[in-house]
């Protein structure tokens, strides 16, 4: 006799649990099981499109922020704790206070992809679940205002809208706040049509994390249910009387809606209090004090307008028409279906009866579809409030500038980020132009047989079949046709982008990196993470490998301090980098090391092409003996540097220099000694060559430099005999007719393509004893 299973065995509970699903499963009916069908390949969708269009993130760097956010809940941590080095690895758009770092926004996002990179390694994971969820949600809303086939059609078109699927597939919080409102606003109505206070609780706990979350965007979704629970409070108390017990339902299961969302918000400003120190000053306003609603003058960083409520109009005006035009599903057919079903159900609510399901039965049932709460007032409630959001989300977004700043050039529905995403603060409009979207597809389908039939009398029935059936066709592929242009166009805009990081990241991408440090560039400010979102470290700053600015060579060295023992590498590109996901960059990753020593003596040997008359060879340091910038990149006095002319360089030149405690001194030349600052300065060399014509070709180096011992206290000085250090090699470049150049003349050694063939440009340095 075989022993019984164990029930709480893990094959046993699978076993259990497979079978429940089973048995929901045979329980549904068809339209629910398309609905989750419909969300399943939503979720799909998005996963994909994330991980090939996306595979390195967008052009909103916003997602590098809730990733590192992510990083940091799962270990704990609510800050970054860099202390002297803040600047260093400060990520970008996180608040710098005293040696700590934490982001402007909210923790909620970052949370729920924390949990799919805890449970499956891959935050994408949480993409594709919200979006799933929001198809199945926009499905039980429509399928609660209305009924299951106008929810049905309302997925499909919610699912299809391209600002649905390319703000879904990114790391960004307009999704997943939505996906809180679509909880909040299902079971709201459901408390409502159910009298039940279990939905109750569901709501106010809902549209709580959605403030948390998002507070403005959650305000605004549940504006309309605010005031229709004080109305329905309001009626009660009036019929009742003044604390009247026990207390009427309305009253009980608006309230514990009311309780839950308002410990959230005291869960928000604790919050607040905890990073910002005040309750009521959001980390977005420690970080931009003038970035929040309201008109006037808006700042965020470098940017800043004078937002008045004309320019709000028109902005907002835009991104509606933008929206409406481009970014529903089918476009300008999405936007007439939502419009029609609007206009259907407003007319029959007024005739007293129900949008799609027509007039009441007899004992007030609905023959047409059982599951719908059959109730032409609750409809007309639900549908209001539905139709509500959308008048609160478009009002209430001029008074937020973000819209503004989104469409770039305003006209130009292919300039800026709504562009690439849609007009994203305005995400939630997706819900009710979907839902309405859904009644006029469910009315029309409804309307097929009376059409038929009417075909039927004036033809044959076999002709008026086939003429339905034709018609049916060519709306569904004429659908599909302008919903497959509408999705494609952003994701074909966006595309390039993954080429063009795949490109640049090669190098790294390549290397296996084992406690080591690498100093990364600052094309766009002296931000981690903006625009390289994936070159993110380990919330403790110490994985295995870390990434630091390239900054001021103090600070370089300062950061080199203290990370003894790690190797290092400098990450850096040839050309510019812009936004334009079609410009790419040649990268390199070099290593560096460095070289101590009582002097430090270099060679640098230079290619020469024939027609070449003089080669003027300088040397001169940023900082100079008083320590102080011009910030030019060049000397802070006329006297601060070294030169002399090589006439008819014949083939290739070596320059001899050197750095000691008494400067950087470059032989040959009779003012050869140059001063610099010995807490961390610049020593630049520059071999610059004449043609006949008056054209020149420099070669240039920029190598890191300070006195030894500098490094502590600061307090070294030259010529106290501590020696020199310096990183090797210095940062490289070739410039056509200037002198200095950028990332445009970066020299690229390992890549024979980058440069004439006639280039050549070899440099190296030995420590000596000697002085």
């Amino acid at each position: 006799m075989s022993p019984r299973p164990d029930p709480s065995s893990p094959r046993s509970l699978a076993r259990r649990l497979a079978s429940r699903g089973r048995a929901r499963v045979a329980r549904a009916d068809r339209l629910t099981l398309v609905a989750g069908v419909v969300a399943a390949a939503s979720g799909v969708l998005v996963f994909a499109v994330a991980a090939t269009v996306f595979a390195y993130h967008s052009t909103n760097h916003d997602e590098g922020v809730y990733l590192m956010q992510a990083a940091m809940l799962r270990s704990g941590q609510l800050e970054l704790h860099a202390g002297a080095l803040a600047d260093a690895f400060h990520p970008w758009f996180f608040v710098e206070d005293g040696g700590r770092l934490y982001p402007k926004y909210s923790p909620v996002p970052a949370a729920m992809y924390a949990v799919s990179m805890a449970l499956f390694g891959e935050p994408r994971v949480t993409l594709a679940a919200v979006a799933a969820g929001n198809a199945a949600l926009v499905y039980l809303l429509g399928a609660t205002v209305f009924d299951r086939r106008v929810g049905l059609a309302a997925a499909v078109l919610f699912a299809a809208s391209p600002m649905a699927v390319a703000s879904s597939a990114v790391f960004l919080p307009y999704a997943p706040t939505t996906f809180f409102n679509l909880c909040f606003a299902v079971a709201y109505l459901r408390s409502v049509r159910d009298e039940s206070i279990a939905a109750a609780g569901v709501a106010g706990t809902a549209i709580g994390v959605a403030f948390f979350a998002r507070p403005f965007t959650a305000v605004l979704f549940a504006a309309p249910f605010i005031c229709h629970a004080l109305v329905r409070v309001g009626v009660a108390v009036r019929d009742a009387g003044v604390l009247p017990l026990p207390l009427p339902g309305a009253v009980r299961r608006h309230g514990l809606t009311a309780l839950l969302g308002t410990l959230f918000v005291g869960v928000t400003l604790a919050y607040n209090l905890r990073m910002t120190g005040s309750p009521l000053t959001f980390p977005y306003e420690a970080f931009a004090p003038m970035d929040g609603p309201g008109f006037g003058e808006r700042r965020l960083l470098g940017h800043s307008a004078d937002y008045t409520p004309e320019l709000a109009a028109r902005s907002n005006g835009y991104a509606l028409w933008f929206l409406l035009t481009r970014w529903v599903a089918g476009g300008p057919i999405g936007s007439a279906l939502a419009l029609a079903g609007g206009a259907l159900a407003a007319r029959r609510w007024l005739s007293g009866r129900r949008a799609v399901g027509g007039v009441r039965g007899a004992g007030g049932s609905d023959a047409v579809d059982s599951a719908a709460p059959g109730d032409p007032r609750f409809e007309r409630t639900a549908g209001l409030l539905v139709g509500g959001v959308a008048v609160s989300v478009a009002v209430g977004n001029l008074f937020f500038w973000g819209t503004h700043n989104a469409l770039a050039t305003l006209s130009d529905p292919t300039d800026g980020f709504v562009s690439q995403f849609g007009p994203f603060y305005h995400f939630d409009l997706l819900v009710p132009l979907s839902v309405f979207g859904g009644v006029a597809v469910a009315a029309a389908w409804r309307a097929l047989p009376a059409v038929r039939r009417r075909l039927a009398d004036a033809l044959s029935p076999r002709s008026a079949r086939a003429v339905v059936a034709v018609a049916v066709a060519l709306a569904l592929v004429t659908a599909g046709v302008a919903g497959a242009a509408a999705v494609s166009t952003p994701i074909e805009r966006n595309a390039p982008l993954a080429d063009k990081y795949e490109t640049a990241y090669e190098p790294i991408e390549a290397t296996e990196f084992d406690e080591d440090l690498v100093f990364i560039p600052t094309p766009y400010g002296e931000w981690q993470n903006h625009p390289f979102q994936s070159l993110r470290n380990d919330p403790g700053l110490d994985g295995e490998v870390v990434y630091a600015l390239d900054r001021d060579p103090a600070e370089d060295f300062a950061v080199i301090d203290a990370y003894p023992d790690r190797d290092l590498y400098r990450y850096a590109y040839q050309g510019e980098w812009t936004p334009d996901p079609t410009r790419h960059v040649a990268p390199k990753l070099e290593p560096l090391d460095v070289r101590e020593g009582a002097r430090i003596e270099a060679t640098t040997t230079v290619g020469v092409p024939d027609r070449v008359e003089t080669a003027h060879v300088r040397v001169e340091t940023v900082r100079g003996a008083d320590g102080e910038s011009t910030g030019t990149g060049g000397s802070t006095t006329g006297d601060d540097f070294a030169r002399y002319v090589v006439d008819d360089p014949a083939g290739s030149l070596s320059v001899d220099w050197s750095i000691g405690p008494d400067g950087v001194r470059l032989a040959g030349a009779p003012n050869a000694t140059v001063p610099f600052d010995p807490a961390g300065d610049e020593a630049i060399v520059t071999v610059t060559l004449v043609d006949p014509t008056g054209s020149t070709f420099t070669y240039r180096q920029e190598a890191t430099i300070r006195a030894a011992g500098a490094g502590g206290d600061g307090d070294a000085e030259i010529g106290d005999g501590a020696g020199v250090e310096v990183v090797w090699p210095p940062e490289r470049s070739v410039c056509r007719l200037v002198t200095e150049c950028g990332t445009e003349g970066t020299y690229l050694p390992d890549d024979p393509d980058a440069h004439a063939e006639w280039v050549a440009f070899e440099t190296d340095a030995e420590a000596s004893a000697d002085r």
